[in-house]
């Protein structure tokens, strides 16, 4: 099986590109659903994180509380480090669950949504990397739409890898700086280099005819 990492900074559009991936038929595996379900009551991460932080981490149902955790590990590297750590050992392994179950399915191709990529082992199991890379002043202004503040955009922004760290780990750099339509003409190029030469079908991001012979659906 074919197996895509990809990656970025926060708001650069990692999963906006997963998303085209699904859309073309792809199998997609996403890292932060399953941090979600890790960090939910009773999940596998929470008793590592209680102990750790205390329950004053926790919301009132027992879960993670995802903002004030938040607040308090981007203000703090060794925190940060600390909770990735915690949490990332159960991703990995749930990932790894979902990928043998894929090549069980004998699917061809597959994607990793994911968002550390060096250091917690995320990509291990990937044969390409996917960084998908956005201009500063674009990416604090799609933070700013989803209702951060600026100094916090900023924050987070600075804590995260650089652009040089994520070139020396890509296969492709994608750049999402520009608008919507750019960014699908640059994915559908890629399926078609890494792809279709591969003899992996997908579904055309840019054909109107559903017929392509392209077109491909991993269940």
């Amino acid at each position: 099986m074919f197996i895509i990492g990809i990656t970025g900074g926060i708001g650069c559009g990692k999963t906006t590109v997963a998303n085209l991936c699904r859309q073309a038929g792809l199998a997609v595996i996403d890292a932060d659903e399953i941090s979600r379900q890790a960090t939910a009551p009773e999940g596998l991460a929470i008793e590592p994180i209680v102990a750790a932080f205390g329950r004053s981490v926790l919301d009132a149902k027992g879960g993670l509380d995802r903002a004030k955790m938040a607040r308090q590990v981007f203000a703090d590297r060794k925190a940060l480090d600390q909770l990735s750590q915690i949490v990332h050992r159960e991703v990995i392994a749930e990932m790894q669950r979902q990928i043998e179950k894929l090549k069980d399915k004998k699917v061809k191709a597959a994607v990793l949504d994911v968002p550390i990529p060096v250091k917690q082992g995320f990509l291990d199991s990937v044969n390409q990397v996917w960084v998908v890379w956005a201009q500063e002043d674009v990416r604090i202004s799609r933070l700013l739409g989803r209702g951060m503040a600026e100094d916090d955009a900023r924050r987070r922004i600075a804590m995260q890898m650089t652009r040089d760290e994520y070139q020396a780990i890509a296969d492709h750099l994608i750049d999402n700086s520009g608008d919507f339509a750019a960014l699908i003409q640059t994915v559908e190029d890629l399926f078609k280099d890494e792809l279709a030469s591969r003899g992996i079908r997908y579904q055309s991001l840019t054909s109107a005819d559903t017929g392509d012979d392209r077109a491909f659906n991993p269940a």
